[in-house]
């Protein structure tokens, strides 16, 4: 079914601290071919009348200048999570993610604006973090220019969404994109959906860490970002083409858009469709209901309606018993698992003070209901985040900073886990 809907042509926008990368595709349920690339030099320092037209002049040559185009932020500007929501319904994300997003990102309050998705068929949230300065900087930028922007994201989303169009990325794997003096890195594993990084590091030197973070082999390929498109699209240009996948097709990509909806550009190329097959249907069903007598139907309406009322009434009365049984439940549940949040921190306790054996030790040890971080030494960190992912007590432990050397000749580190059992923020049942 997503192969058929695989219909579109999209153009996505690269916006680096120089230039900016654009990059137009078609895409059809046959495959995916790439139209045109150009970039526009030196693009903050040009009035935007002049790069505008530049750009308008690059996309009518693609005959893509009517559309509204994709935008990715500057990877610089961005800060990417992925947040895992176990038991949320898709109707409280939002108000679930608003609450957490606080301690995700440093920016003063009241200045930070995020977007998110969840990805499909997991209980994880893709997130991206920004300064609302940033999205009104840029949104203003391309209205001067006069581009019609539908979307503005970051390069985790669409990477996400491109590699899934026609096909299926590998269950393991990672991406380096070199540009700017930086590296990004990009992957999945089974483990871990989605982890997205930026590096000033050299890329032998990173992916060593990424296949660390996504728990893959030695083996496991660090695939080129144009490869996986299947577009014969340059490494550079591989962002620019990702998003413009994303833009023409966007119910198979990922809904993770930090521009406001109120300025928001809207495809209007399928306008018409919705209206003529409506009217159609309007069509067909008066030429049923005009060959049909309607007092039958109508009389029998009535009955239903009689019905309904004789039950209703009861039916409302059995609804509130099971709701207040349901608050009980609740209730004593709660009360149950407060009881066994001492003993549950207790237990943690003494599960780290277990794995983390002589002549390793912890400096610091900081619980919350939902993770725990630890600050120590020990001969070799690199094995602790097997031991605290193989705990029943603690799960995607990762290091919040590069291991160091200290002066004894052993390896300081800083660990972050997840908790889980009852008494913790992530119990074995699902309860909160």
């Amino acid at each position: 079914m997503r192969k058929w809907l695989a219909v579109g042509t999209g153009a996505g926008i690269e916006a680096g601290p120089e230039d900016l990368r654009i990059a137009v595709v078609r895409v059809r349920p046959s495959g995916k071919r790439l139209l045109t690339t150009f970039r526009v030099e030196r693009y903050l320092e040009r009035p935007a009348s002049e790069w505008g037209a530049e750009l308008a002049a690059g996309l009518r040559s693609a005959k893509a200048a009517n559309y509204p185009v994709t935008v990715l932020l500057p990877r610089q500007e961005v800060i990417v999570r992925l947040i895992s929501m176990p038991g949320v319904a898709d109707s409280d994300l939002a108000s679930a993610l608003s609450y957490q997003m606080e301690g995700l990102h440093p920016y003063p309050e009241g200045e930070a604006a995020f977007c998110w998705a969840r990805l499909p068929g997991t209980e994880h949230v893709l997130a991206g973090i920004t300064r609302q300065e940033v999205i009104d900087r840029y949104s203003n930028l391309f209205a001067e220019a006069g581009v019609r922007v539908a979307s503005l994201t970051f390069s985790a989303v669409v990477l996400y969404g491109a590699f899934r169009v026609h096909n299926v990325p590998p269950a393991g794997f990672l991406s380096l994109i070199a540009h700017n003096g930086t590296v990004e890195a990009y992957g999945e594993s089974p483990s871990r959906p989605v982890f997205a990084g930026l590096f000033e590091r050299p890329a032998e030197e990173i992916a060593p860490l990424v296949r660390n973070e996504l728990r893959l082999d030695d083996e496991a390929p660090a695939l080129p970002v144009d490869g996986l498109l299947g577009l014969g699209v340059d490494a550079e240009m591989s962002l620019a083409a990702s998003a413009a996948i994303a833009n023409a097709c966007p119910r198979l990509s990922l809904d993770a858009n930090l521009l406001p909806v109120e300025r928001r550009a809207q495809i209007s190329r399928f306008r018409y469709v919705p209206t003529a097959a409506l009217a159609a249907l309007l069509l067909v069903t008066l030429a049923v209901v005009s060959a049909q007598p309607g007092y039958q139907e109508q009389r029998l309406l009535k009955q239903m309606e009689a019905e309904i009322a004789k039950v209703e009434k009861q039916a409302s009365q059995v609804a509130a018993i099971e709701k207040a049984i349901q608050e009980k439940e609740e209730r004593l549940g709660l009360l149950g698992r407060f009881q066994a949040r001492s003993r549950a921190d207790a237990d943690s306790l003494l599960e780290v003070t277990n794995l983390v054996a002589p002549p390793g030790w912890v400096q610091f040890f900081q619980l919350t209901r939902e993770q725990v971080q630890l600050t120590g030494e020990t001969e070799q960190a690199a094995p602790l985040l097997k031991l605290l992912d193989g705990s029943e007590r603690f799960r995607d432990s990762q290091f919040s900073q590069p291991m160091s050397k200290t002066a004894s000749g052993s390896e300081s580190f800083i660990i972050q886990a997840g908790r889980e059992g009852l008494g913790t923020g992530r119990e074995a049942e699902g309860g909160k």
